[in-house]
């Protein structure tokens, strides 16, 4: 008996492995693919839904682990940002994907899961400001006044159009990932009953709401509407 249940434990650690090494992956490739302008010089990447995925599946500390990982990663290989970008990148994600997948993992519950996205919107994004006030000077040069103008008409609107359009990607991609990792055998299979799928048609609803209104407002921002 107490063999089979380390055998047990070494396959479901393995498996977290491999999950966890996988969303690593794909959060490097999105910085690497996908850089969408928004407003002034920043941009956006989906790095963080990757991170919140890991954080559902496995708790606040995967997302730690694997914002330094992916970081440190994107500051020796495609950053031009150096120490004070990666140390940057790790604060923001760990602020939003921490912050979400800690409130998950008190209830797992969807309505848990919007609290949390929603909850680690606005806290990163009033984080951020503070941190883009202190740090912005640094790296790019900017006097603080001027990076001190630039709070609210940028950065404040950058980052609620970031981490709304995190949250909206991850509430459209978390059904389908789960479903993928149990057809990969990687997580263990469930029966869908007819209330999960009016829980996730709710999340397709809001999720896609979400992504429509952010993506509108980019738009706006860029001087496309």
């Amino acid at each position: 008996m107490q063999t089979n249940t380390l055998t047990t434990k070494r396959t479901l650690d393995t498996r977290a492995l491999v999950n966890l090494a996988v969303l690593s992956a794909l959060a490097f490739l999105s910085v690497f693919i996908f850089r969408i302008p928004v407003v002034s010089f920043l941009k956006y990447e989906p790095k963080d839904v990757f991170i919140v995925l890991a954080g559902f599946l496995y708790g606040p500390t995967a997302t730690v682990l694997m914002s330094v990982v992916v970081s440190v990663v994107e500051m020796f290989t495609i950053s031009s940002t150096g120490i004070i970008g990666c140390v940057m990148n790790i604060i923001s994600t760990v602020a939003f994907a921490g912050t979400a997948s800690l409130i998950y993992h008190k209830h797992r519950t969807l309505t848990s899961a919007i609290v949390g996205l929603l909850i680690g919107v606005f806290l990163t994004t009033g984080v951020m400001l503070l941190w883009n006030y202190l740090i912005t000077p640094l790296y790019m040069g900017y006097p603080r006044e001027a990076v001190k103008a630039m709070l609210v008409p940028v950065f404040l609107p950058y980052n609620l159009i970031k981490y709304g359009l995190n949250m909206a990607i991850v509430l459209l991609l978390y059904k389908p990932f789960m479903l993928l990792l149990r057809q990969l055998h990687l997580l263990p299979s469930t029966e869908e009953t007819a209330e999960s799928k009016n829980k996730v048609f709710f999340l397709w609803i809001v999720g896609g709401f979400l992504f429509i209104t952010c993506v509108y407002f980019i738009l706006v921002l860029q001087g496309v509407l």
